[in-house]
């Protein structure tokens, strides 16, 4: 990264913080993602030898240190009190987009798996049935693919595999259609409503569903700006 000198904060601040793919793994991290495979998984197209670079950077920099993992396997990555305090900075760059550059956001071109991947990151463990359950995503386009999330004990996890468990819930739905439920283009229940989404078992799961998910952090910003008409 070059340096622009130590005369002005923003150019400080930008050498710690502004190179590329670096605002996107303060975001990893400050949603509570720790470990190396983890962070990668929100980030879809980085090099793992470029993540490296970059956490190396943050760790040189104060913003990331490196603890030994409770499993005795490998380091977790964690935000020092400057890292955290870039939450409100990555809060209102999202924020920023939203407002100013919305006609440039494209939901739709996310990935079944990062997008399933960011919603497990996204719960709320106290809405969660007492026992486990798990729910079967069938995205039918753009292209076929079954995943599935295992709600148990307070944690969620992604299977890429069948996890072996009996099915409490299916999801059926294109990808597009569940990308904008979680970014805030359109509620879960009216995408339910009109046939976009569709939920197949228990009717008090399927009903309680929605519950189990806090979406983008940047949800309500996005609902209320897509609501809001385009100027003339």
């Amino acid at each position: 990264m070059s340096e622009y000198g130590n005369f002005c904060p923003v150019a400080l601040a930008s050498e710690v913080v502004a190179d590329r793919w670096t605002p996107l793994i303060i975001r990893e991290l400050v949603l509570g993602n720790t470990r190396f495979n983890d962070i990668a998984r929100g980030l879809g197209g980085i090099s793992r030898t470029l993540l490296v670079q970059r956490l190396r950077h943050l760790e040189r920099k104060g913003v990331v240190e490196t603890w030994p993992s409770p499993t005795g396997r490998g380091s977790e990555y964690h935000l020092t009190p400057a890292g955290k305090d870039l939450e409100r900075v990555i809060d209102s760059l999202g924020r920023w987009a939203i407002e100013w550059l919305f006609d440039e956001l494209r939901p739709h071109d996310v990935d079944a798996i990062t997008l399933t991947w960011w919603m497990h990151r996204r719960i709320r463990p106290d809405r969660f049935p007492p026992r486990r359950t798990v729910v079967e995503f069938r995205h039918t386009s753009p292209t076929s693919q079954v995943l599935w999330l295992v709600l148990d004990r307070g944690e969620a996890s992604v299977c890429q595999l069948h996890p072996g468990f009996d099915i409490d819930l299916t999801v059926t739905a294109s990808t597009p259609a569940l990308a904008e439920v979680f970014q805030g283009y359109a509620e879960w229940a009216e995408a339910v409503s009109d046939g976009r989404i569709e939920v197949g078992g228990t009717p008090r799961l399927a009903a309680a569903l929605p519950s189990w998910f806090l979406w983008s952090p940047w949800h309500d910003v996005t609902r209320e700006r897509s609501k809001r008409p385009e100027p003339a």
